[in-house]
């Protein structure tokens, strides 16, 4: 199964994710999709070596048709940050 690598910006908090450049983007379609197991340990291994960027790097599962998409809906709901009420992304998105 194909998978990408998140993370939570450490200062900002939002979900990244890690690039074929070995940078961060907060868009998923920008991210390397891991398509080995292999491949996927190397990306994770790296993300670890980020902790002045990132906290609780991770393996994501995803679906690649065109478009990069999350597999879970857990994923797409983390995008959106924090549920209890409306603020940050969720806010700007009410106005």
């Amino acid at each position: 199964m194909p998978k990408v690598i998140t993370a939570n910006h450490l200062l900002e908090g939002d979900v990244i994710y890690l690039t074929a450049a070995r940078d961060w983007t907060r868009s998923l379609n920008d991210a390397i999709v891991a398509t080995t197991s292999e491949e996927a340990d190397e990306l994770l291994a790296f993300a670890e070596t980020q902790a002045d960027i990132l906290v609780g790097a991770y393996l994501m599962d995803v679906v690649v048709d065109g478009i990069i998409a999350t597999k879970h809906f857990r994923e797409e709901f983390r995008t959106k940050g924090p549920s209890n009420y409306f603020h940050g992304k969720q806010e700007l998105e009410n106005v």
